[in-house]
């Protein structure tokens, strides 16, 4: 048994646990993080609404990875990583970052906008939002690169096939 083959049923396993743990915090945890207030404005209900709508977005894009993650592993165990199969599923893994980075996008820039307009004193959430936009972007660019070098590597197994 190949290390590639003991690595991937233990990846496996952690990646059903972090998509049941997304679909837990999907149903529970998000509508109890937003704050409940007793009578909200209609500016506060809408600040709610995106909210709780935003997140919920947030984890389906890593859902999503999880799950092009999970079909690359297949191809992985099958010898057929290097091959046109492999590229939709690492392009749903980039369009997910892209999707999941302009919404952090919009969240930075409402809290920019809350912050400006002095809502709230704590500049932590807004110092928080730009490391994470950062980040996503460094994640994203990655995913560009990768698909570069899988699209690379996928021409020279077909033409390494094709000569032999």
């Amino acid at each position: 048994m190949s290390i590639v083959n003991r690595v991937v049923l233990p990846l496996r396993v952690l990646l059903v646990v972090v998509f049941v743990a997304l679909l837990a915090a999907q149903v529970w945890a998000v509508p109890r993080m937003v704050p409940d207030l007793a009578d909200p404005t209609l500016e506060q209900s809408l600040v709610q609404s995106v909210m709780t709508a935003a997140a919920v977005v947030a984890l389906l894009c890593v859902q999503a990875v999880v799950v092009c993650t999970w079909q690359l592993l297949t191809l992985v165990t099958r010898d057929r990583i290097f091959s046109e199969a492999a590229l939709p599923w690492v392009n749903g893994i980039v369009w997910a970052v892209v999707v999941g980075w302009g919404g952090l996008l919009g969240t930075f820039v409402g809290t920019w906008y809350f912050i400006v307009d002095d809502v709230s004193d704590d500049a932590a959430l807004f110092a928080i939002l730009l490391v994470l936009l950062l980040v996503g972007a460094v994640v994203g660019l990655l995913m560009v690169v990768m698909r570069a070098l899988l699209r690379q590597a996928t021409t020279l197994r077909t033409d390494m096939e094709a000569v032999i």
